[in-house]
């Protein structure tokens, strides 16, 4: 069944999981258990050509929030809620903002798999129609991902879609906020390694301790403190896609073995004499250009050399300010949608405002401006400023707080003791707030 679409199963039960799982295999599904939110969410992609089964009830990231997350990917793939008996009106709330079906506990797994079946059936033809579309010369999806009709970004859809179907490395160099994890995941998505993880990791991330723990893995016994063997990310990543996010922050000892993996396609955990064949395609991203980091002693030329047989350069806002009122428009739209908020109109003296403007943060700045604006933060774009200073001081000060509240949870990402902490408030004030102005945090993790 391995090129058969896929289920995706999400659930912390290792029991429930394993019974769901196999009854589903013996209905004739190709399906992938998996025991948290965080393991699906590498899975997924624009491009996935399954569904997801998810709880939920789960800890660290619950079912809804899951769906959240996954359609902000990918609207059109079918999430399948399980729930338990008092979650029902939650479920029922669920599918209102998109969740394709919800089974309530105790189910037969032959009743899950009809469900299931039908909900492969419904992102078949999703995908079809948009097939159907990019042969009749239709805007593709990602046209929809990398918006503009600027030289620049003719020329970067143009060398994505040459790159995305090969299995060569590539080095992506562009400006913070650029975009350059979407233009990753888009090389990804358009390769045969589609339907296999996309795993994201953050060089400058991850502590010089246990850095080569979590690429390599480790045996049990291999440092104190491992008590049991380790899998690392690298063959978690197993066939697919291995994004190094900000490779110039790897320390200088690591790019030596990055090389060697590079080059030879194999790694040995730690505490290991046994080397591991890799099937994995590199995509690495820099804020800067590498050569004078080269030059200056802190980033090795052959592992360069060996990253930029294909280079994709990501262009600031700055070098293409044509496309900011559509760019913006979209931007807009999508978070009016996340938040189930009606559509905002926006007057074309506005968005050349927002063209004349400096974007030092490039696209991620122009993200939560839109998101700002979603949720009526900003100067209202229908009003004049005497309208503005017309309201009374309690409303003006409340507007105030209020932007103050979403522009952190936008930088934290939703995380909530990050945002305390910088405001100065305790958790439970900070709560009262979100609860007085109506904030979900959930809405905002992923964003930023």
């Amino acid at each position: 069944m391995s090129g058969a679409p896929l289920v995706l199963l999400v659930d912390d039960d290792a029991d429930l999981r394993a019974s769901t799982e196999q009854a589903l295999d013996l209905a004739g599904l190709s399906v992938k258990g998996l025991p948290d939110a965080e393991s699906a969410l590498e899975r997924i992609t624009a491009g996935f050509t399954g569904v997801v089964i998810t709880d939920i009830r789960m800890p660290d990231m619950d079912g809804l929030t899951l769906m959240t997350r996954i359609h902000e990917i990918d609207g059109d793939i079918p999430v399948i809620l399980i729930t338990g008996h008092g979650d029902v009106p939650l479920a029922v709330r669920a599918m209102r903002e998109g969740a394709h079906d919800f089974i309530e506990k105790p189910f037969s797994g032959a009743q899950l798999a009809t469900i299931a079946a039908r909900a492969l059936g419904y992102r078949e033809l999703v995908l079809d129609n948009r097939r159907l579309r990019a042969v009749a010369g239709q805007a593709d999806d990602l046209e929809a991902r990398l918006v503009g009709r600027s030289n620049a970004m003719i020329a970067l859809r143009r060398q994505v879609r040459t790159v995305g179907p090969s299995d060569a490395d590539v080095l992506i160099i562009g400006d913070t906020g650029t975009g350059k994890e979407v233009v990753a995941r888009a090389l990804h998505d358009l390769s045969a390694r589609s339907a296999r993880p996309f795993v994201a990791i953050t060089c400058s991330a991850l502590p010089d301790t246990l850095i080569e723990s979590e690429l390599f893995g480790h045996e049990a016994g291999a440092f104190p403190g491992a008590i049991r063997a380790r899998m690392g990310k690298f063959d978690h990543a197993r066939g697919g896609t291995i994004l190094l996010d900000d490779i110039g922050a790897m320390p200088m000892a690591l790019q030596g073995k990055l090389l060697r993996v590079l080059q030879d396609r194999v790694i040995t955990p730690l505490g290991s004499n046994v080397q591991h064949d890799l099937d994995l395609r590199f995509i690495a991203t820099s804020r800067v250009p590498l050569e004078p980091e080269v030059e200056a002693g802190r980033f090795r030329a052959d592992l360069l050399y060996r990253l930029n047989a294909v280079s994709l350069r990501l262009p600031p806002l700055s070098e293409r300010v044509e496309d900011i009122p559509a760019l913006f428009a979209r931007l807009l739209a999508e978070a009016c949608a996340r938040h189930r908020l009606p559509a905002r109109a926006v007057r074309p003296e506005f968005l050349a405002e927002l063209s004349r403007a400096e974007w030092p943060g490039n696209v991620r700045e122009l993200r939560n401006m839109a998101e700002r604006h979603a949720l009526g933060l900003e100067r209202d774009q229908h009003s004049d400023d005497t309208a503005v200073e017309a309201r009374s001081l309690a409303e003006q000060i409340a507007m105030h707080e209020r932007k103050l509240l979403v522009d952190a949870l936008i930088r934290h990402r939703g995380a909530l003791k990050p945002v305390y902490e910088s405001l100065g408030l305790s958790r439970k004030t900070l709560y009262d707030k979100l609860v007085k102005y109506g904030i979900d945090k959930a809405h905002f993790q992923g964003q930023a």
